[in-house]
């Protein structure tokens, strides 16, 4: 048992980053509408009014990118080049091949689509069973993308970034120390008014008041200007932000990004996989926190190994859990893709705000163990 500070961040959907995660998570949705056995490995950098896609797709679907990339950017937000992107003028370039036959052989035979090592946790500090902090930090985030869509606060635009410290006390969440926002505006709007708004509408509505008192410390656009934004502020590339599309640092992570992989890749069906896992011994009660870790090899099924660490947490030992995960579950790419149903196109719900800790993903369901 412990005291100590710890900080995790998130970032809205118009963040550069998380606008090439939607761009090619949306690509491969709509290759797998079409074509289940699509096997997409898709990247996208975005870079002032440019958008590049590369990568490969194997797959019969037919897809109209430019028309595709220019709607999610419009739904996102971007309509001015002068500030940030234009759906509407933007430059869209694509290079993309096939799959290689290399890694193909190993795949179609239900082989991982790679090696790697993979990392699952959950604990029982929210109702999500999710780290305190990167929970309320996506709160926050996808309350600033609410008001700014729903014309509450008619002048913020899609970029922003959001960041909690939490304190421990006992090792369980006492109290919140500090709440960082950073939002893009509209010129000629004063960083009172901004400063104003953002806490009575975002964060008073967004954080439970018993977590916020009188030492509080509140950040508002620090810098006090935000208005060159999106793509042409900083590039996004697809994967950067895999610290935020997990726990937010609390739990390891083993490397692999998620967006625009289809489930035959481990990085992202084996996490989620171990995701389900963790969340399922911590909600049956085996332990209050829990990780796991898994090793792949391209083209094999079986994980070359499989660690669980409770941290002090479990009435029962590593190797028994270990044993209970082997007995419950398959941690075959196959086993997966068909227990969490990993070939529908359910995969742009888990873009923004975390994938994990919303109810309405398959690897979030609690089941009897």
């Amino acid at each position: 048992m412990k005291n100590y500070y710890f900080t995790s961040e998130s970032v809205t959907e118009g963040h550069p980053d998380k606008l090439a995660d939607l761009i090619s998570d949306s690509i491969l949705d709509e290759c797998l509408k079409q074509d289940s056995n699509s096997r997409v490995a898709i990247e996208t950098f975005v870079s002032g009014n440019t958008v590049t896609i590369a990568g490969q797709i194997t797959s019969t679907a037919r897809i109209k990118i430019s028309e595709l990339v220019r709607e999610i950017i419009k739904d996102v937000g971007y309509d001015n080049e002068n500030t940030d992107m234009d759906y509407r003028t933007c430059k869209i370039q694509a290079e993309i091949t096939k799959q290689s036959p290399d890694i193909a052989m190993g795949v179609d035979i239900g082989g991982a689509g790679d090696q790697g090592i993979m990392f699952g946790y959950a604990s029982d500090e929210t109702e999500e069973y999710m780290p305190y902090a990167i929970s309320m930090a996506h709160k926050l985030s996808k309350k600033l993308t609410e008001v700014r869509k729903s014309n509450e606060i008619p002048y913020l635009r899609p970029d922003g970034k959001t960041q909690v410290t939490v304190e421990y006390e006992n090792d369980k969440p006492k109290r919140i120390e500090t709440i960082l926002i950073s939002t893009q505006h509209l010129d000629n709007i004063s960083i009172n008014k901004i400063r104003y708004d953002i806490i009575e509408k975002v964060i008073l509505t967004t954080i439970p008041k018993n977590m916020i008192d009188e030492k509080t410390n509140i950040y508002i656009n620090p810098t006090g200007r935000f208005v060159i934004g999106g793509p042409l502020g900083d590039t996004g590339l697809t994967g950067r932000k895999i610290i935020v599309d997990t726990y937010g640092g609390y739990a390891r992570h083993g490397g692999g990004a998620f967006s625009g992989k289809d489930a035959s890749k481990v990085d992202r069906s084996a996490t989620y996989m171990l995701r389900h896992i963790a969340k399922n011994l911590v909600a049956n009660g085996y332990a209050k926190k829990c990780e796991l870790q898994v090793a792949y090899a391209i083209g094999m099924e079986e994980p070359l190994s499989i660690c669980i660490d409770t941290f002090g947490t479990s009435e029962k030992t590593e190797d028994e859990l270990v044993n209970i995960v082997k007995e419950n579950f398959d941690l075959t790419p196959k086993g997966i893709i068909e227990y969490l149903k990993l070939k529908e196109p359910i995969y742009t719900k888990t873009t923004n705000y975390g994938h994990f800790g919303k109810d309405n993903l398959p690897w979030e369901k609690i089941i009897k163990i």
